[in-house]
Formats: C-alpha cells, structure tokens, sequence
C-alpha cells in the first residue's frame, strides 16, 4: 500500500494530468477548429471542381446546337438500316471532320480533346491543342467501360473516373478523366453516337494547389465506387482501400489521419482532406515534453523506493515464477512454500490450489478425450459392415440374375466365413489376419467375375504381425474392384502387398500398395457417396498413426488406379 501510494503521487497524477489529459484536451480542441475551417475550404474547393465538371459536361451538349452535325450523325445511323449515297456519306463524314472541331474550337482550352463515336462505328476526335491526333481504328469502343455506362445513363451525363487514352494514335499513354453522353435523336429518341470530353489530372492539381491545406495532409478525390481519381501525394488503390476502411482511424506512413469530406453533387464525386493528427498534436509538444520531464523523475524516485522494498517483496513473487515455469514444463508435483500469512502467503495457497485443480482437470480431460477418440474409432470402422455388405450383396444379385446359382452358393458360404472374421470383438488385427481376410475376398469376388479378375497378393513375412486397425486395407481393395474392375470391359488385375522400406531420415516404414488397371476416375472431382470407404480409411488412418503415416492416391482415367500408405514402423501398435 506504501509503494502504491507512492507512485500514484509521485508517478501517476502528474503523468496523467500534465502529459495526458491537458495535451489531449487541446488536440481536441485544436482538431475540432482545423476540421471546421477545412470543411469550409472543400465548399470553396467541391465548388471551382464542379464548375469544371459543368464545362465538361456543356462539351457533350455541344452536337446538339448545331443542325448540320446532328444531321450528319442522323445519316450515320440511318445507314445501318438502309443504303445512302456516296454523297450523302462524304457530306456527313466532311461535316463532322470540318464543322463539328469547329463548333468546340472556342470551348475550354484546358480540355484536352473530345471524342465521338457515331452509332456505325466511325469515330472522330478532337484535340484542343491543335494537333492532327488520330483515333485508332481498331479499338473496341463498345466494349469499355466508358461506353457502356454513356449508353446506360441514356442521354444523361456519365462521369468517366481516370484511365488510359490509349484510343489514341500517341507515342505514350497519358492518364486522363473524363464526361461521357449519349447522344440521341430528339425526336425519335434513337441513339447517334458517344461523346466524351477528355481532361488530365493536372486540371485537378491545379484547383487543388490554389487552396491551403496543411503541409502533411492528404487531399483525395474519388468516384461514386470509391476509385481512386485524384491524390496530392503518391496514394495506391489499396492505400486508398486502408483509408476508407476505417476513416476515424487511420495509419498511413506511420502517422494517423483525420478525414473531412464533401461530395460533388452532380457527379457523386467525393473530395477528402486527411488531416494529419502529428501535426496538430505537434502544437501542444511542449506540454508533452514537459509531462515527460515529470515522468522521469518519478520513475527515478519510484526506482530508489522500490529498491529498498525489493528484498521483503521480490523473493516470494520470483519463487512463485519459479514454480509456475516449472508447471508450464510440465512437473504438477512442484509447490510454493507459504511462509507467514500476509497477502503474499495467500497468494501462495491459492497458487498451491490453482495447480492442484488444473493437475486433475488436466488429467480428466486427458481421459475423456482417450474414451471419445476411442468411440469415434470405432463409429468409423462400423461403417465398414454396411459399405462392405452392400457391394458384396451387389455381387450376390448379379451371379443370381446371371443363373449361376452353384457359384452363389458358394459366395454365401464364402461370405458368412468372413462375417465371423469382421464381427470379433477386437478393433486391430494383424497384417497377415487382414491380407487373409482379402484373399478370401478376392476368392469371392473371382467367382463373379470370372476371367476378367485377377487378384495379386504380396505380403513381406517381417510384416506379417505388425498390428493395424481391422478392415483397413479390405474397403480400398473393394473400391479398387468395384469401381475400376467391374465397369471396365477389359481383363484386369488388382494388386495388393505390403513390404519393408530402407531407412528414411532415420526412419523405418512400410508401404502398403492397392493398384488396379481398371478404368481409373478424375481426381480432381469430388468424390461421391459410392466412395465411402476411401474417407472411412483416411479418418481411422489419422486416428491409428497420427502424425506417422501418409496416403497418397493416384488415378487417370482409363489406366487404373494406385493407393499408397506409407507407416512409420517406430511405433509397433496403432494409437
């Protein structure tokens, strides 16, 4: 209680009212004025920017005051739906190569150029800066962006954020804005053409730059999807994406941003001031410093108290971390010895308790996840018997229809000496029980397929006790004559063995391979419910040997199909 009084009086009261709450206060203070004055610098700013766009958009208009160009244009379409004459083709065409640059020769000079695409694809442009630019002829109009939203706005205007006038027959690719409109018979309502007015982003600087803004802050213009148009600094889209995300609190460049904001009506454009919080938090530096200053001492006079206290209070608190280490390596036997019975001493028992409870909660956890891992084994090998019993009734059905009823009885008796194998009580076998059981299986199924089977069974006698869960090979054999052997047409043969591999890394396997030449499947399809024995395998494999095993399956269509268990041979018996 001594120390905590000590350093709140020393420490924390000067601390937190002169380097804290007072420098808070008029950041505040001084943000909420700078916030207020920026708003009313974006009014000025939104305002100049929207008088530009308005000078964009009276360029789109500008077909419509002058009768010759709209009746050139009423030509071009006209000579989609019917034929014209030579004449009439070289009067439009002069008319808006001639009269049309002419008509917006008096306009803005600061637009770069104006494009029109008439309705049958003839296109023609504009430049302001007098010079004999020429529209590429190839270019996929109709497929851009641009051109689809003039056509969608249907006569409305269309604001185009920045992207490439590579429309153009130019050395290099500028980076342009733009206003499109779809230009449209008044009377029939019937689409002419497209016009767009170009114009660089420097217009954009430019109106920006005759403002005042602070030196570190950030002015961005953005479109209605929240694309980047505008920056004042180098600014990425995902940079953008940063800010928009989270606007209250954002960190650019290691400094953290405030943002006013205003939207350009007509073009649901929004122009965005990112205010930087360092240098309005700048203007109260001194208080900060001076704040530190208290600190500094306090912390050097906390550090000689605390020195003359650390005798009586460290020792116990570092034998506590000592014991608690040694539980977190795993020795639940160790315990803190409570000397006196101040707090400490009981803080002790309580450490003594907390260990003596996690040990046994540890150690009923422990076995209640050993019984449900238990339970789940078992739930997955008992969807072998149904898998199992289905295919195999299957087989009964076809020898059946075919009259071969000699042969069915044979597979009954065959099949009832493997269900005495399958309904024994225990939940592993040996290598050599389960490639027993297979060979059984195999006979069973030679007497259904006859010729067009033949089985192969290999089995390293090293091997022959090693001790897996049962019926874990039995269900992929089955796949492997189900599904490969029995759609195909052709003579087949399935291979199954079991051998030792050398050492690897130090480590001692066993590759068990199921391989068929039946008709193979795609896998990089999903595997359906006829496959459930596959993913039955998988799931006990990993609850047998976890961590000590792989299964690798390989399959083309019309070349078979090879199954591979690698298991490591350190451990003898499966998990």
């Amino acid at each position: 209680m001594k120390l905590i009084m000590l350093y709140s009086l020393t420490i924390l009261l000067p601390v937190i009212i002169i380097a804290f709450v007072m420098p808070s206060y008029y950041v505040k203070i001084i943000t909420a004025e700078t916030e207020k004055l920026t708003d009313a610098t974006l009014v000025g700013l939104s305002e100049n920017i929207q008088t530009y766009l308005d000078d964009l958009e009276r360029v789109t208009v500008s077909p419509y005051t002058n009768n010759e160009v709209m009746n050139s244009l009423k030509q071009k379409a006209r000579g989609l739906n019917t034929q014209i004459d030579n004449y009439s083709k070289y009067k439009a065409d002069y008319t808006l190569y001639h009269t049309l640059p002419s008509l917006l020769v008096n306009l803005r000079k600061d637009i770069l150029g104006t494009l029109l695409v008439a309705i049958d694809g003839s296109v023609y442009y504009n430049d302001s800066s007098s010079q004999l630019t020429e529209p590429r002829n190839d270019y996929p109009y109709t497929e851009q962006n641009w051109y689809r939203e003039a056509v969608t706005a249907n006569g409305r205007v269309s604001f185009v954020d920045v992207h490439p006038q590579d429309y153009l027959k130019l050395p290099s690719v500028p980076e342009v804005f733009s206003v499109a409109r779809l230009i449209k018979d008044p009377d029939s309502k019937q689409p002419l053409a497209i016009i767009m007015a170009d114009a660089d982003t420097i217009i954009l600087d430019r109106i920006v730059r005759q403002v005042s803004v602070n030196v570190n802050s950030i002015v961005t213009i953005t479109d209605k999807d929240q694309r980047l148009i505008y920056s004042n600094t180098h600014l990425s889209q995902e940079d953008l994406k940063q800010f928009l995300k989270s606007p209250t609190h954002i960190d650019y460049n290691k400094q953290s941003y405030v943002a006013v904001s205003r939207e350009i009506p007509t073009s649901s454009w929004r122009i965005t001031i990112w205010l930087s919080k360092a240098e309005l938090a700048s203007k109260v530096h001194w208080m900060r410093l001076t704040g530190a200053v208290f600190a500094a001492g306090g912390v050097v006079l906390a550090f000689f108290l605390f020195f003359a206290y650390s005798r009586t209070l460290l020792t116990p608190f570092k034998e506590m971390i000592g014991v608690m280490r040694q539980v977190q390596l795993g020795n639940m036997n160790k315990r803190f010895s409570v000397r006196g019975q101040d707090e400490i001493a009981q803080l002790g028992n309580v450490l003594n308790r907390m260990i003596s409870q996690l040990d046994e909660l540890i150690t009923n956890e422990y076995l209640t996840k050993l019984k449900l891992r238990n339970a789940e084994f078992r739930a997955l090998q008992s969807q072998i018997h149904p898998h199992f019993l289905y295919n195999t009734l299957n087989a009964f059905v076809s020898l059946n229809r075919k009259g071969e009823h000699a042969l069915l009885e044979r597979a009954i008796l065959s099949l009832s000496g493997m269900l005495r194998y399958f309904l024994t009580t225990h939940d592993t076998c040996s290598l050599e029980e389960e490639f027993s059981s297979i060979q059984k299986y195999g006979e069973l199924m030679s007497m259904r397929f006859s010729d067009r089977l033949e089985i192969t069974i290999t089995l390293d006698p090293a091997l022959a006790s090693f001790r897996i869960p049962k019926l874990l090979i039995q269900p992929l054999v089955e796949n492997a004559i189900i599904h490969g052997v029995e759609p195909c047409e052709q003579p087949c043969k399935v291979e199954v063995s079991a051998d030792r591999l050398p050492n690897i890394n130090d480590r001692e396997c066993m590759v068990i391979r199921i391989a068929d030449n039946g008709i193979g499947f795609n896998t990089f399809e999903q595997i359906d419910d006829q496959h459930i024995g596959l993913s039955n395998v998988k799931e006990r494999l990993e609850l047998a040997f976890p961590d000590n095993h792989e299964f690798q399956l390989e399959s083309r269509l019309g070349h078979g199909t090879t199954i591979t268990i690698t298991i490591s041979l350190n451990n003898e018996e499966p998990a």
